[in-house]
């Protein structure tokens, strides 16, 4: 069976993003980064630039093209893969078949496309390894969330590639996955550098945040033992994150964390971290946090294979 997910559609002009109003930001990064690729492939001259299909095929030859999944799982990043072609022919026809976050089988046709052979031709690589590359996150974020059976949420980190964390975030969300903070102005995370960078206690480091940011903005604080988790619960950190603990020990711990804030105003939510797999991510789950986060849904996930069939349009 292929991964499921729950059906999540945004066109390039909604890609998920941190905050309300960063919307047309991310939307000009986006065609930055498409056109930039297009042109990393055909160079400064454009359609006239594909050194085999420019001699062979008129400026008038039109053709259709097929986006078919050569493997189970769960697709990602189609408005993405069709706006490459929009961009190289402005009269492109498209169908998709299917929606972002939808499971897909091996064999199944995604998405049609109608327009100029040369652009069809152009486009193919740059449309095709954005797509694979954001299904397979969006595949492997799926197998996670099956996988922890929903008891706890699995998340996203910064692991991603320079320039495309945005859709790699986006894909994550596809998989039915939940993204962390988007960069290191969105939310404040304390990490184990800036403990021993500063020389100060966790729990003075927290304090430090919540005052200069306010109560409203969110802060995650990463403990490497108990003495650090309990410090930053009583510093008012938002997110304690277990870094590198076993099932085992996060079990003992939890319990002991979530009485240290008992007498909070502000909730607590404890996030595990580090060497979590497939295998033993049902564990971690079953240990008492709400929250998982896995740095591989972005850096090591394998691409699914995805192929273009192109035919000449009758």
């Amino acid at each position: 069976m292929a991964p499921s997910a729950r059906p999540y559609t945004r066109p390039v002009t909604g890609l998920q993003v941190p905050r309300e109003g960063e919307h047309a930001l991310i939307d000009a990064h986006v065609e930055r980064l498409l056109r930039a690729a297009l042109e990393e492939d055909l160079g400064p001259k454009g359609l006239a630039g594909d050194a085999t299909s420019a001699p062979l095929f008129a400026p008038d030859a039109r053709a259709r093209a097929e986006l078919v999944a050569k493997g189970r799982g769960v697709v990602a990043g189609l408005s993405v893969f069709v706006r490459v072609f929009e961009l190289l022919d402005a009269s492109v026809a498209t169908h998709a078949r299917v929606e972002d976050g939808a499971g897909v089988r091996e064999g199944e046709a995604l998405v049609e496309l109608t327009g100029s052979a040369r652009a069809l031709l152009a486009g193919e690589r740059t449309a095709l390894n954005l797509v694979q590359r954001l299904s397979g996150i969006a595949t492997l974020t799926a197998r996670f969330v099956a996988a922890a059976g929903g008891r706890a949420r699995i998340l996203d980190t910064r692991k991603t590639t320079p320039g495309l964390r945005a859709l790699e975030k986006h894909a994550v969300h596809c998989g039915g996955g939940e993204n962390h903070r988007f960069g290191l102005f969105d939310q404040a995370m304390l990490k184990n550098n800036h403990v021993d960078l500063a020389r100060r206690d966790l729990g003075e480091l927290v304090a430090a945040l919540r005052a200069r940011h306010g109560p409203s903005f969110l802060i995650t604080a990463e403990a490497r033992d108990e003495r650090e988790a309990l410090a930053a619960v009583a510093g008012g950190a938002d997110v304690v994150l277990l870094d590198n603990f076993t099932p085992a020990a996060l079990r003992a711990l939890c319990p002991r964390l979530r009485a240290a804030a008992a007498g909070r105003a502000r909730p607590l939510e404890l996030e595990a971290s580090g060497g979590i797999t497939l295998a033993n991510v049902a564990d971690f789950a079953a240990a008492g946090v709400e929250r998982i986060s896995i740095g591989a849904l972005t850096h090591s996930a394998p691409a699914l294979d995805l192929s273009l069939r192109l035919e000449p349009a009758r």
